[in-house]
């Protein structure tokens, strides 16, 4: 996202009609991206709804992503676009993020502990990028 300061990784959301690893993991694999073994990989919440989902590792010495694919119609991809649309917009909220971020990444190197921390800050962008989505008519049908 251009003015967001970031990890040098590209994030890609797959939306689908429904996940199925014995069948998407091995379409995934022949061309070379493995699935995450992390536990928060097959299920995150959303909303208060568990989501299934799954993220795949590029291929050994490709450039560094995230493939997510969830359901296109669950909470937790909704969740993503306005994520994504709220600080595409918000100019004040991407900078107040990419700060967050950044002073988070320097002072916890682990991913897991990063993650937890970072979790009730996004909860709090979230709360802004709900109102704003209210205010502006937003919706996740019209954001793909």
């Amino acid at each position: 996202m251009p003015g967001l300061p970031a990890k040098d990784c590209i994030d890609v959301q797959v939306r689908m009609r429904s996940i199925d690893e014995a069948r998407d993991a091995p379409l995934l694999a022949a061309i070379g991206f493995r699935c995450r073994p992390e536990p928060w990989n097959r299920v995150e919440v959303s909303g208060g709804r568990q989501c299934r989902k799954l993220v795949f590792a590029p291929p050994i010495g490709a450039r560094w992503c995230n493939v997510h694919l969830r359901e296109g119609s669950g909470p937790n991809a909704r969740f993503a676009l306005l994520f994504r649309d709220y600080l595409r917009t918000d100019e004040d909220a991407r900078r107040a993020w990419g700060a967050f971020k950044q002073r988070l990444a320097l002072s916890v190197p682990d991913l897991l502990e990063y993650g937890q921390i970072k979790a009730p800050a996004t909860e709090v962008l979230m709360g802004a990028a709900e109102r704003w989505a209210a205010e502006t008519g937003w919706s996740a049908a019209r954001a793909a």
